[in-house]
């Protein structure tokens, strides 16, 4: 009350602020409210006593009265500036509880600036936003709509966007699209964040034309490099992979903080080393784990050293390795876990994965991936009794377990079984991801499996396209073959072959047939 009646007498703004900060510090929300109000009647035209009483409004949860002191924050905010402040408005309200009433009140307070051609973009993104944040995807996509159609390289319309892609709203992606189109200038780091959004779809063959762009337009980008590098080692393009991962690993070692360097550094070591590996290079996959130095690394680092001793012959060391991990929480022993499964998996020692997730399952009887990865290891050792039982186990206990529905339906599809029930599996499965190219592959089987063809070969074409793949390339290259397109086939096997020369379906659709490349 002291240092607020001498702000009074004074009009010495560091006072009043002084008063608020006092209030606020005792933990006075009113008090602090008053000695800000007190401050903007005095002194009107004050930016920093507005923002005063905006911020105490929104942290006394009195979201209406907000409306005013926004829209004075905007009107005071210079030409130039008004962007940036419109931009910065839904940050002003991300703890607020009730987020429609603040969309509700937010969008209100900026009417006047959603037609102005200076501010529309703006105004529209702070929108869309807060239309996002408080759940209404369909308004915060028109939102992003409304703001690209008023500045075409307008980079936040595009930003809402990439956060609403998905499969069911296709008009997210084309705003994102529209941003790129005849943009010289568009953000390598909006490009990476559609790349990663194409990772997340299963759009394998897109996010690598755009990491592609990514390199070329903006090649100091670290994670450009990293992301394209991972694709290429999966896609078991050796030399490129290689490429992409050294140019990598220049830049980290440059990042400005250590943490950031070491953690990206991580990565870049464990793909290097798995790239050698592969080349039975095995001095040179362990000097690359060598390089790893932070302890929150180990385990992805001894998954890599296990690997490689099971590459020489020697799994059972390699599964001690793992074994011998940190257990500190049920976290750790998950990973744990993983690993273990995924070496012997990596290794086809069946058998014992079986074993190895039977004994987990003891303990977490109704964990839908433990149950999901124990009915996988059923199939590989010809259990198939139980992997359908696990399997429908999965769907009960997690109903929208997209990889139950496609597993179970193209097991019965590749027997030539129930196929109608594989049928309606597979495209229960395809509800949940319909992007996902290899439960495309699964429909393409059971429609060929059912005699639809033609149906069938433009499934597969789409699935290929999306994921060049050995496994598609083997269904792929059947039903072509099965169609008389045999010199086409043949193409698809070989190109299958150059992605993935070891894998079992393309060898046992080649032997089956009695096709040799």
């Amino acid at each position: 009350e002291l240092m607020l009646d001498a702000a009074r007498k004074t009009g010495d703004a560091q006072l009043y602020q002084r008063a608020t900060d006092i209030a606020l510090q005792s933990r006075s929300g009113d008090a602090a409210l008053q000695a800000a109000r007190a401050w903007k009647q005095d002194q009107p035209t004050s930016r920093e006593a507005n923002r005063y009483v905006l911020q105490i409004l929104v942290a006394l949860n009195r979201i209406t009265d907000t409306a005013e002191p926004l829209q004075t924050e905007i009107r005071l905010a210079p030409d130039i500036e008004r962007p940036a402040v419109l931009a910065a408005v839904p940050r002003a309200y991300a703890r607020v509880a009730d987020k429609k009433l603040a969309s509700t009140v937010v969008e209100g307070a900026l009417a006047d600036y959603l037609g102005n051609a200076a501010t529309a973009s703006a105004a529209w993104t702070a929108v869309g936003r807060m239309r996002l944040a408080a759940g209404d995807s369909s308004g915060a996509l028109a939102a992003a709509q409304r703001g690209q159609a008023a500045s075409p390289r307008a980079e936040g319309p595009a930003l809402v966007a990439l956060e609403l892609m998905d499969p069911k709203q296709p008009e997210a992606e084309a705003v994102v699209r529209n941003y790129f189109e005849g943009n010289p200038k568009a953000m390598a780091e909006i490009r990476m964040g559609y790349a990663r959004a194409l990772l997340d779809s299963q759009r394998y063959a897109e996010a690598s034309a755009q990491l592609l762009v990514v390199t070329r337009e903006k090649p100091e980008l670290p994670e450009g490099w990293l992301v394209l590098g991972s694709l290429q080692l999966q896609d078991n393009q050796l030399a490129q992979a290689q490429t992409s991962l050294e140019r990598y690993v220049t830049l980290a070692q440059q990042q400005s903080s250590e943490g950031e360097r070491n953690r990206g550094l991580a990565q870049a070591y464990l793909s290097p080393s798995q790239l050698a590996e592969k080349r039975k290079d095995f001095a040179a996959a362990e000097s690359w784990l060598a390089k790893i130095e932070n302890s929150s690394d180990l385990a992805l680092a001894q998954t890599r050293r296990a690997s490689i001793l099971a590459s020489q012959g020697k799994l059972a060391e390699g599964r001690r390795l793992l074994q011998s991990l940190p257990e500190r929480n049920p976290a750790d022993a998950r990973v744990k876990l993983n690993a273990e499964v995924g070496l012997l998996r990596e290794f086809k020692q069946y058998k014992l994965a079986h074993e190895v997730l039977a004994q987990a399952l003891v303990k977490n009887p109704d964990d839908p991936e433990l149950l999901y990865d124990q009915a996988m290891m059923a199939e590989k050792i010809e259990n198939l009794d139980e992997m359908e039982r696990l399997l429908r186990k999965v769907i009960q206990v997690k109903p929208d377990h997209h990889h139950a529905y496609n597993a179970l339906g193209y097991s019965f599809a590749d027997r030539n079984v129930r196929l109608p029930e594989a049928r309606e599996l597979i495209k229960k499965a395809l509800e949940f991801a319909p992007a996902d190219p290899f439960i495309r592959d699964s429909l393409g089987w059971v429609e060929f499996r059912m005699g639809n063809n033609a149906e069938a070969v433009q499934i597969f074409e789409a699935a290929y396209k999306a994921k060049p793949d050995a496994e598609i390339a083997a269904h792929f290259g059947e039903v072509l073959w099965a169609m008389g397109q045999r010199d086409r086939a043949i193409a698809i096997w070989k190109e299958g072959r150059l992605l993935n020369p070891e894998n079992e379906t393309l060898l046992e659709t080649l032997k089956r047939l009695r096709v040799k490349l």
